[in-house]
């Protein structure tokens, strides 16, 4: 993995790079694009955690993250983390996207939490391989038809 991975806010500066970002034509259904992301992070502000994940000064893809929001809206289920994570389309299989998880385990761990949570399109040409891969397990919940999957962080 690329030793000069880092993530960034985005900013003016970085706002065109940001929109410009595209997956492949076949994963679009499966994720918003970071213009979508940007909207919803700017309508629910102190939630969404918005970056850019860098290489140098290559912007090779995008995250929106959370941090302790109610899961369930009934103040009982409290959970942190991936909201988004958006690779670019000539960037994928470079390591990247291990990056970004591992990234937002290091910050939820930060603020004290123990567990990520992600969710993702069931189905052969979604990312469920790769979430397993990392050690993500099913829930068994769903929300809005995708799965539920939990990280537990040590």
């Amino acid at each position: 993995m690329p030793t000069s991975l880092q993530l960034r806010e985005v900013t003016p500066d970085t706002f065109e790079s940001a929109i410009g970002l595209r997956v492949r034509p076949d994963q679009e259904h499966l994720v918003a694009p970071v213009v979508k992301s940007l909207a919803e992070a700017y309508v629910h502000p102190g939630v969404a955690w918005p970056r850019l994940i860098c290489d140098g000064d290559e912007v090779v893809g995008f995250l929106m993250a959370f941090f302790e929001i109610d899961w369930t809206g009934k103040g009982t289920d409290f959970r942190s983390g991936l909201w988004r994570l958006n690779i670019a389309a000539d960037r994928q299989g470079r390591g990247y996207g291990r990056f970004a998880v591992r990234s937002v385990a290091a910050e939820i761990r930060r603020r004290g939490g123990t567990r990520l949570t992600v969710t993702w399109h069931p189905g052969t040409d979604g990312p469920e391989a790769f979430y397993l891969g990392l050690g993500f397990r099913p829930t068994g919940e769903t929300s809005g038809g995708q799965t539920v999957g939990v990280l537990e962080l040590d």
